[in-house]
């Protein structure tokens, strides 16, 4: 570590000086640094639209061949640009001009009229032997007559003087800027008097003006009716209003009138949307008054703002607002202290960009107003005495004493203010926090025997004002019973070793019992004796019946789940008995089949969802899945009730369609007041012929994978069980090859909340093909976990019946293993 001397040995200048300077000197360097960026910015969208105007290029183009250019003649970027807009600073003569391009540099009135920027409000006459001058004509040379416009009113002149006559037809333009309060300043305006452009020279950032709409949409608007505008509209029957984005914002809107009744024709609204686009480079180039001075008050307010946030009091930083002819209309604040605050509770950072007459409305023509402005006008401060200001908001009317301050800093002010009625502020501001939050302070004197309540603390006991305060030996009488001892208890504590109290309570009042709290501590002499007992009485009924109702009902719903636990380890226990799961693969004639059951991660409810697969009497394959609406015990005893019925039906040699007729007829008179309603895939797999015939109802088709592609089988018709008394279930047949892998299985499987079932189906086909699809076996344990979602909502069963391409080993027994499944 080293340390440094107080003072430069040589200069004499202190060190903390020397380093600001640096700091001051390294600002500025960069500060030009950004304006130099800024200008080559503004050059080349310039040149861009000049190319633009010349050849009809987009403006990615007219980029692409500036580049192209440069790069082709040694040239920098810059250097090309100001060769195309023929300025000084591009070495060597302009470049030739492309074919159907014209000279690099016109003037910029061939009319021979000349352009008086303070002055031009005029219609400029269109030129003669030109009657059927053509959009892209107009076009061209407006971009070359924009080139080298000082500011927004020249540019505004300038539009004008090219958009008068056919086929735009304009009689006057209108250059409307956004300010950083999101207002609107006429940069610039030609054909306008000076009366209605005053008019324009500020527009509130208030909806339903055109301008503004423009603005925020960045679409432009095409107007016949001359009251579309408000009261800033003139007596023009069509006007267009265009957004003007400037880098990539809309910053500005052009504004085209006319007193021609009739609509823009399509050809028009393309010339003016693409003069409108011509703007915007001379627009970043030169600049507006409202612009400029917004980004000065920006960079003032930058600075200022930390130092109003160190403030203990209230103080804003002013800009002037202007009107046409020159004289502060109002102020805007640009910067706040944290605790600066208007009539309408608005604080510190929601001030900024609001105007002084918007927050303090009756400041106007006081002698503070007059105040700001002359110091604004001589730099000399101002100060005044505690003087009376009537503060003026929606419903509210208060009078209060201020003294106010205001120092000039740069083209604003500085402006600190203080009020002299705080203790009657306070005694307000205490009353609202003991209303809302329905308590109220108390104070009882033990030695003079006085007792001072607030007005609260009579609504909360209940009591009549006129009756006076309760004392501390009274008030346990109206307490309800159960209470009393605890009560009588704290306060002995109070009382005697002066111990603070926290304490519920309850009393009986003319409209019931309420819960009431009491918060108190004792102030002790010399000898450790209270003297007094201060503190608050709160009303906590309307929690305390909120904590008794969750209370009653967190009872109520564990019981109820202690229930439904209950209720789950039975059905639990009921559907492992008549659904046991195989360990192995289970060999079924020439087929192995694998089987999978996954309950949900909902630990209250056991679902419906079961299998089937065994051998029937004749060698075939019985294979079933099936789904039971519902949960619990009824949903396990359908469940049930259907499989072994199933297995019952097809083993004494019924039909497959005619076995869910009967299921369906089962399921609607045999529910015990519990109607159900269920899904089933039957199939009937004969190993002679490998053909397996197959019926469903209301269930999710198989998946049939085979040669790396999987299909959804075709279904038969058939709706599900139990949800009408003639249903009619057709069948289907399909031969099995050998490799084949055939999924059934359940909606559990597919189904996904906010998804409709096709994107279910798509998934679970796309993971089958990818698992079983290519030359390694695959397994359901694999499938599942591609397929298994975070949250399982629904019980899954899955089968897989697959051929192999080499024979199965023969069963081991009729219920083994290796044998069948029930």
């Amino acid at each position: 570590m080293t340390s440094e001397s107080a003072w430069d040995g040589e200069s004499g200048v202190a060190p903390d000086v020397v380093q600001l300077a640096r700091v001051v000197a390294r600002l500025r360097a960069e500060n030009e640094r950004l304006e130099q960026l800024a200008s080559t910015a503004a050059v080349l969208e310039r040149a861009k639209g000049v190319l633009m105007a010349r050849s009809g290029r987009s403006a990615p183009a007219a980029y692409q061949e500036l580049t192209r250019r440069a790069s082709s003649g040694g040239r920098t970027l810059l250097e090309e640009c100001r060769r195309v807009l023929g300025e000084p600073g591009g070495p060597g003569p302009a470049p030739s001009p492309a074919p159907g391009d014209l000279p690099e540099a016109v003037p910029a009135h061939r009319d021979g009229s000349v352009f008086d920027s303070a002055r031009y409000v005029r219609r400029t006459v269109p030129r003669p032997g030109r009657p059927h001058t053509t959009a892209a004509t107009v076009l061209r040379e407006l971009g070359e007559g924009l080139v080298g416009v000082a500011d927004a009113q020249e540019l505004a002149g300038r539009l004008l003087d090219h958009l008068a006559g056919p086929p735009a037809e304009a009689d006057a333009v209108m250059i409307l800027v956004r300010t950083a309060d999101g207002a609107l300043e006429l940069g610039g305006h030609a054909g306008v008097g000076a009366t209605l452009a005053a008019r324009w020279r500020h527009v509130p950032p208030v909806a339903g003006t055109a301008a503004h709409d423009v603005i925020r949409s960045g679409e432009a608007s095409w107007l016949e009716d001359p009251g579309r505008d408000g009261p800033h509209g003139g007596p023009w029957p069509t006007r267009a209003w265009l957004p003007v984005v400037t880098g990539h914002a809309v910053t500005a809107a052009l504004g085209v009138l006319r007193t021609v009744d009739a609509p823009f024709a399509p050809a028009v609204r393309e010339l003016l949307e693409e003069a409108a686009r011509l703007c915007a480079g001379s627009l970043l180039a030169c600049g507006t008054p409202p612009e400029r001075a917004d980004r000065s008050a920006e960079r003032t307010a930058r600075l200022v703002q930390p130092v109003l946030d160190a403030l203990p009091g209230a103080a804003v930083l002013l800009a002037p607002v202007r009107s046409a002819t020159g004289e502060v209309e109002d102020f805007r604040i640009t910067a706040a202290a944290p605790r600066s605050v208007d009539v309408a509770d608005r604080r510190g950072g929601q001030l900024v960009g609001l105007r002084v007459l918007e927050c303090y409305p009756t400041v106007a023509g006081t002698p503070a107003w007059q105040g700001y402005l002359e110091t604004l006008r001589t730099g000399r401060p101002y100060a005044c005495d505690p003087c009376p200001y009537e503060e003026v908001a929606p419903g509210v009317r208060r009078l209060s004493t201020f003294s106010v301050r205001a120092t000039k800093l740069g083209d604003g002010l500085v402006v600190t203010w203080t009020c002299h009625d705080g203790a009657a502020r306070q005694r307000e501001l205490l009353g609202d926090v003991q209303r809302l939050g329905n308590l109220g302070w108390a104070d009882w004197n033990l030695v003079t025997d006085t007792i001072t309540w607030s007005q609260q603390v009579y609504s909360i006991l209940d009591r009549d004002p006129e009756r006076g305060p309760l004392t501390l030996e009274e008030l346990p009488r109206h307490l309800v019973p159960e209470d009393l001892p605890a009560f009588e208890r704290a306060m002995r504590g109070l009382l005697g070793a002066g111990t603070s109290v926290d304490h519920p309570f309850r009393i009986t009042t003319r409209s019931g019992v309420r819960h009431l709290r009491v918060v108190a501590e004792a102030v002790l002499d010399a000898r450790d004796a209270p003297v007094e007992v201060h503190g608050f009485v709160q009303d906590i009924t309307a929690q305390r019946l909120a904590e008794l109702a969750l209370m009653e009902t967190q009872q109520a719903v564990l019981a109820q789940r202690t229930v439904l636990r209950a209720e789950r380890t039975v059905a639990a226990r009921l559907q492992q008995a008549l659904l046991p799961l195989p360990g192995q693969s289970l060999n079924l004639a020439d087929l192995r089949v694998d089987v999978a059951y996954l309950p949900s991660h909902d630990d209250l409810n056991v679902g419906g969802d079961w299998y089937s697969a065994l051998e029937l009497p004749d060698g075939g394959v019985l294979f079933a899945v099936g789904d039971v609406a519902g949960h619990g015990i009824d949903a396990v005893a359908a469940m049930a009730q259907l499989r072994f019925t199933a297995k019952g039906m097809v083993f004494t040699g019924s039909s497959l369609a005619d076995a869910l007729q009967r299921l369906n007829t089962l399921l609607l008179h045999t529910s015990d007041g519990h109607h159900a309603t269920a899904t089933m895939v039957l199939g009937r797999y004969d190993p002679a012929a490998r053909r397996l015939t197959w019926a469903q109802a209301g269930h999710p088709p198989p998946l049939l994978v085979r040669r790396g592609r999987a299909e959804f089988l075709t279904p038969p018709d058939g709706i599900l069980l139990g949800a009408q008394a003639r249903p009619a279930y057709g069948r289907a047949e399909f031969r099995i090859e050998p490799g084949d892998h055939l999924l059934l299985y359940t909606d559990g499987l597919v189904e996904r909340v906010g998804e409709v079932l096709d994107e279910g189906l798509g998934r679970l086909a796309e993971s089958a093909r990818r698992e079983f699809g290519g030359a390694r076996p695959g397994s359901l344990d694999a499938l599942l976990a591609r397929l298994l979602p975070r949250e399982q909502r629904d019980d899954i069963c899955l089968m897989d019946v697959h051929l192999p391409r080499r024979p199965v080993v023969p069963p081991t027994g009729p219920d083994g293993a290796g044998g069948r499944s029930d």
